[in-house]
C-alpha cells in the first residue's frame, strides 16, 4: 500500500531538531544545530556550528562529548554567533514544527541558544515518537523504527536530524 497525501502533507509541517553540545551537564550549551524536513517528498537539512556566547561558562566543555561529536572548541572560534544562528533556525523552521528525539536535552539547548541571540526566548519543542505515533501506525510504523534501527546516529547535528526525517520518508512508503 502506497502512502496517502494526507500523511505526507501532515509530516511536512514538522522539522527534526538536532544539537550537539559542549556536554550533558545542566549548565551545557549548544555548539552545532541541525534542522531537517521533508519538502515535495525530499529530506532538507540546514545545519550551523554555534560560536559559544559569552554568557556560556567554557567550565561546561567536556572533552569526552567532544570526542563523541568529533567537534573542537577551536573549530568553534570561527562559527557564526548565535544571533546569526536563530535568524537561520527560523529562516528555515517558518511554517514547521519543531521535533526532537531527546527533547528533554534539546529544549533546553535551543533556548540558551535563542536566549544568547537575543530574540525569541522560547519555542515549543515536541517529540519525535509522539509525532511518529500520531501520524503512522502498523507496517508504517514498524518500517519507522526499522530505519532508525539500520541507520546509527552520526553524532553530528544536520545528519542526526536528517536521520530522523529519513525515518519518516521510509514510513511514507507503507
Amino acid at each position: 500500500m502506497k502512502h496517502d497525501m494526507k500523511r505526507t502533507t501532515d509530516i511536512e509541517a514538522y522539522a527534526a531538531l538536532d544539537f550537539e553540545a559542549s556536554s550533558l551537564s545542566p549548565d551545557s550549551w549548544p555548539i552545532e544545530v541541525g534542522l531537517s524536513w521533508l519538502e515535495n517528498g525530499y529530506v532538507q537539512t540546514w545545519s550551523s556550528l554555534i560560536r559559544p556566547a559569552s554568557s556560556w561558562s567554557l567550565f561546561d566543555w567536556s572533552l569526552q562529548s567532544a570526542a563523541v561529536h568529533g567537534i573542537t572548541l577551536e573549530a568553534l572560534h570561527d562559527a557564526p554567533i548565535a544571533a546569526e544562528v536563530v535568524d537561520k533556525f527560523f529562516e528555515h523552521l517558518t511554517g514547521k514544527v519543531p521535533v526532537s528525539d531527546a527533547p528533554e536535552f534539546d529544549a533546553p539547548w535551543l533556548s540558551r541558544l535563542l536566549q544568547a541571540g537575543g530574540g525569541v526566548t522560547t519555542q515549543k519543542v515536541e517529540d519525535y515518537d509522539h509525532v511518529s505515533f500520531a501520524h503512522f501506525s502498523g507496517l508504517a510504523l514498524d518500517m519507522l523504527y526499522e530505519s532508525l534501527e539500520r541507520d546509527p546516529a552520526p553524532h553530528r547535528a544536520g545528519p542526526d536530524s536528517a536521520r530522523l526525517v529519513r525515518a519518516w520518508r521510509k514510513a511514507q512508503q507503507y
